[in-house]
């Protein structure tokens, strides 16, 4: 680790001490470096060709028509980013799905967007993690440092 001295405003400093209070960092440090972390995860992913796994989560409601079938051919068309999905039924009428998915960030993003912009969807959120497949561990920027 190296160490670094940075100079903020007072409202900033007040920012940093009241997330790192909230998510229960330990320190000043741990909390500007996840910053910085996803600043780096944001900037890299920005790439269509960088290698990424990610999550996909969304509620949807069952009874708009033709919704669900829609959502599994498109799973299906694209069933090389598929790793395993989640569905469960939150009410009589909205389900939640999360899919693990794998592909180059532009891929996957294309499919998310696709799933998430048809009608009856609601709530989709993206969640990217840029990087090779399967060598997370030797991130520089993962958590394990």
């Amino acid at each position: 680790m190296e160490r670094i001295t940075i100079t903020i405003d007072a409202d900033l400093l007040a920012f940093i001490d009241r997330l790192s209070a909230a998510k229960g960092y330990g320190s000043r440090s741990e909390a500007v470096r996840d910053m910085l972390r996803e600043a780096a995860k944001a900037e890299i992913g920005a790439s269509p060709d960088t290698p990424c796994v990610a999550t996909l989560s969304y509620v949807y409601d069952h009874e708009t028509r033709d919704l669900a079938r829609r959502l599994t051919n498109r799973q299906h068309d694209h069933h090389d980013l598929s790793v395993a999905t989640l569905h469960v039924h939150l009410d009589r009428h909205e389900c939640l799905e999360v899919a693990v998915l794998r592909g180059t960030s532009g891929d996957v993003r294309a499919f998310a967007d696709g799933v998430i912009s048809q009608r009856g969807v609601r709530h989709g959120n993206l969640h990217l993690l840029p990087g090779a497949p399967g060598q997370a561990h030797d991130d520089p920027h993962s958590h394990d440092d």
